[in-house]
């Protein structure tokens, strides 16, 4: 990024891809007048004078003192050296003057700029998300293989169950309170980077005393695994252990989705957020694809003598390597002060948990919505995730099985790989999509005209191209109709192509649902900052073009910068949401509650369609004891119930547009 010094009688010139919020200032021939003071060895806070602010307020543009409340503090030139010259209006002479007040009580101040490395934008999208491929990894490792290393251990499937109420409980009560955490944070290396590297390192440890949870008890006890003693005490470090990846692995995803919120600008969150779900299916390809190779047969004993063993050591070394990428290649600015908000006034003993409580109640409208659709559409997402590997599995075992391989040796196992063949593919569709549909669904980037000196031909036809892509709400509604659809197919499913087929059918609903929740809110999050900063500074809108814009320099070689305004005019942040964190972990609140009440139906449904045990997994149980198959699927008719829930999570959807 290019930088100037505080005696050069000229501009800079650009040499590095920025991103300006809230609008490009773009260079004249004046000089800067700035002299910054020397009185105080703090950072010099950069902020525009009272007359360039009176004097340019007509030409400000719409979204202004929403990324204009953001602050990127410049650094102290009493000795000489750098400071941002790309985050500047170089329009005025007097625009600037450097403040060592960074804010009045009531507002945040920051210093710094945030920034991705990488010569071009796809680099720094896949720079930014990288640490998504480790979480989802780790999530596909957990949910594949956890369930039958519990029933190893000989836990019953009654208490397995209460274990993965892990999940959704992590996410009710670490998301919020680390989001929370993370926007008070005023480390030196930033507010999200150091708790994403403080969880990814506990889930590593974790995972490995997961891996290896009879080599530990033996080692401590120095008992064998036939002992009494040993056996309880594996089964118990054991959950642990998942409690403990669960609760780590929620504050590294919380850190990672607040991330692209602080870093990018408004009209980059739909990318930012795109480029999340593609490194998610990624991960999650790559999982699927790891459970299926024989590691042992690869690497032989020396990482461990079980596929297990080596999936967790893998999963660590992923999950580790993924945050690190991420972390080396994102610097955040650093919060010097945060504005004081109303749970502040009230002590500090249960401070996050009030602050949570009161943005929880008065949630924007917009941001109200959003939530809801993502609680609707998550109580039919519940079941899929959770059973669909078992129900795929249960009907080739009911339906198209040959009778003489009815009585397997290893039916868990077979039911295993079964669903996981078509979760694969359903993998596989995911990760194109979430390449394809950015492609194929209008974003911000798309409502700037046309350039100017195109030939007209070429204007028609980019502006006819652009009118017919729907956007991203048209798009997440229809995500939801196509998932609804195909599970409500389920209970009619009697074939094991079939039922594949339309677990691959929500393969696309699945990238919609991992994509836009997230865009919209981060959007929602960057526009509320400017209408909580209606008091910062104006800037002159230099270009009519486009109601977003963006400007982009031709050196593709440096880092890529994100320019916020004045740090102590504006009692928020610019395109970076201040509180950013506690609204994702609201969000994902909505997400985990459902879970709790998908759990409840499939309790109900269980009951009702089949009380007694798995004939499929407990074939040597009395005739008597096991569940009569002539009906539907259980399972089938838990899915086909959260297809009805998504009805609903699109009718929310669809209020998005009238609010």
């Amino acid at each position: 990024m290019t930088k100037l010094h505080d005696n050069s009688p000229t501009r800079p010139s650009p040499s590095s891809p920025t991103y300006l919020a809230p609008t490009p200032r773009y260079f004249n021939d004046r000089s800067l007048n700035a002299s910054p003071s020397a009185t105080s060895n703090s950072p010099a806070v950069w902020t525009p004078t009272s007359s360039a602010c009176a004097s340019d307020t007509g030409g400000t543009r719409r979204g202004a003192a929403k990324a204009g409340a953001g602050a990127g503090a410049g650094d102290d030139l009493s000795d000489g050296s750098d400071f941002d010259a790309d985050a500047i209006d170089y329009g005025r002479d007097d625009a600037f003057r450097p403040s060592r007040s960074t804010s009045a009580a009531h507002m945040a101040s920051w210093t710094g700029q945030p920034s991705i490395r990488g010569g071009s934008e796809m680099m720094q999208m896949v720079l930014l998300t990288a640490n998504a491929v480790g979480i989802t990894f780790t999530w596909g490792i957990e949910m594949t293989y956890c369930t039958p290393y519990l029933l190893k251990l000989g836990l019953t499937k009654s208490n397995t169950s209460l274990v993965w109420i892990a999940g959704p409980l992590s996410g009710l009560i670490v998301q919020p309170i680390v989001g929370v955490i993370a926007d008070e944070s005023k480390s030196r290396w930033g507010r999200r980077r150091p708790l994403m590297v403080i969880g990814s390192v506990i889930v590593a440890v974790c995972l490995l005393v997961l891996g290896f949870t009879g080599e530990i008890v033996g080692w401590f006890l120095g008992a064998g695994g036939d002992d009494p003693l040993a056996q309880r005490s594996t089964i118990v470090l054991a959950v642990l252990a998942i409690y403990a990846v669960d609760f780590a692995i929620n504050a590294v995803m919380s850190c990672a989705r607040s991330l692209i919120v602080d870093v990018l600008p408004i009209e980059k969150q739909q990318l930012g957020a795109a480029w999340s779900s593609r490194m998610s299916a990624c991960g999650h390809m790559i999982g699927y694809a790891a459970g299926a190779i024989d590691l042992v047969g690869i690497f032989g004993t020396t990482l461990g003598d079980t596929q297990f063993k080596q999936l967790t050591i893998v999963a660590s070394m992923a999950i580790l390597s993924a945050t690190a990428i991420t972390c080396w290649a994102v610097t955040e600015r650093v919060l010097i002060s945060s504005a004081p908000v109303p749970a502040q006034h009230h002590g500090r003993r249960f401070k996050v948990f009030r602050q949570i409580w009161f943005t929880l109640l008065h949630l924007p409208p917009r941001i109200q919505a959003i939530c809801w659709a993502q609680f609707w559409s998550w109580i039919g997402w519940f079941p899929f995730l959770f059973y669909s590997t078992t129900w795929v599995g249960e009907t080739y075992f009911r339906y198209d099985v040959p009778a003489d391989q009815k009585a397997s040796d290893d039916a868990l196992g077979d039911i295993g790989r079964i669903g996981s063949t078509s979760l694969f593919a359903y993998s596989i569709i995911t990760f194109v999509g979430a390449f394809v549909l950015p492609l194929l669904i209008q974003s911000p980037e798309d409502a700037k005209q046309p350039s100017l000196q195109a030939p007209q031909f070429i204007t028609r036809f980019i502006s006819r191209f652009t009118r017919s892509k729907p956007d991203l709400l048209t798009a997440w509604i229809a995500g939801h109709l196509l998932f609804s659809a195909s599970m409500a197919m389920a209970p009619f499913a009697t074939s094991y192509r079939f039922a594949t087929l339309l677990v691959c059918l929500c393969g696309l609903p699945w990238t919609m649902a991992l994509w836009a929740p997230t865009t919209f809110l981060g959007v929602e999050v960057n526009r509320m900052s400017g209408a909580q900063g209606n008091t910062a500074p104006a800037y002159r809108r230099l270009s009519d073009a486009s109601d977003v814009e963006m400007s982009t320099l031709d050196d593709p070689e440096g880092p890529l910068h994100l320019a916020h305004g004045d740090a102590g005019n504006s009692p928020s942040t610019s395109s970076t949401g201040e509180l950013s964190g506690i609204y994702f972990g609201i969000l994902n609140i909505y997400a985990t509650l459902p879970q709790f009440l998908g759990t409840f139906i499939s309790t109900i449904v269980f009951a009702i369609f089949e009380p007694g045990k798995s004939p499929e997994l407990a074939g040597d149980a009395p005739p008597d004891e096991q569940a009569d198959t002539s009906g539907p699927n259980a399972i089938s008719v838990c899915l086909f119930i959260g297809a009805m829930s998504t009805l609903g999570a699109a009718w929310a959807t669809r209020k998005l547009r009238y609010i």
